[in-house]
């Protein structure tokens, strides 16, 4: 480490024990925290949507996926996806949220299947060329 990387360090060091020894100090006076510093609100909505059966299947062939590639993306077995598809089960929310990721920014997901590699017979290969 080089002497000015440590002053650097030392003066955020020194602003973020500041900040909480400013946070401590409306603690103690009992004032609302919100009347003495600036606070931030965030809302983000996460509820996913419900996905029928037609959702997920129509969504794992916009990426030209199989079920087994689908399932492997989304951490779940075939027969996770399988189920989902024929409407005896309904995806997680998880899965949803997921999915409602992939759906949202589609690019994003083509590019990041087709950096995936998988392993087949002790050797990687590419995970997809068609997209």
């Amino acid at each position: 480490m080089h002497k000015d990387d440590s002053l650097e360090l030392n003066s955020v060091d020194a602003e973020i024990l500041g900040a909480l020894a400013e946070f401590r100090d409306a603690l103690k006076e009992g004032v609302p925290v919100e009347k003495k510093l600036t606070v931030r609100t965030v809302h983000l909505d996460l509820c996913p949507r419900d996905y029928l059966p037609e959702d997920v299947k129509n969504l794992r062939r916009s990426f030209n996926l199989s079920q087994a590639l689908f399932a492997l993306i989304l951490g779940v077995s075939v027969k996770t996806v399988r189920s989902w598809e024929q409407g005896r089960k309904k995806p997680s929310s998880v899965a949803s949220r997921f999915m409602d990721e992939m759906a949202k920014n589609p690019d994003h997901w083509r590019e990041r299947i087709r950096d995936m590699h998988v392993t087949a017979g002790g050797r990687k290969h590419q995970f997809l060329r068609l997209l």
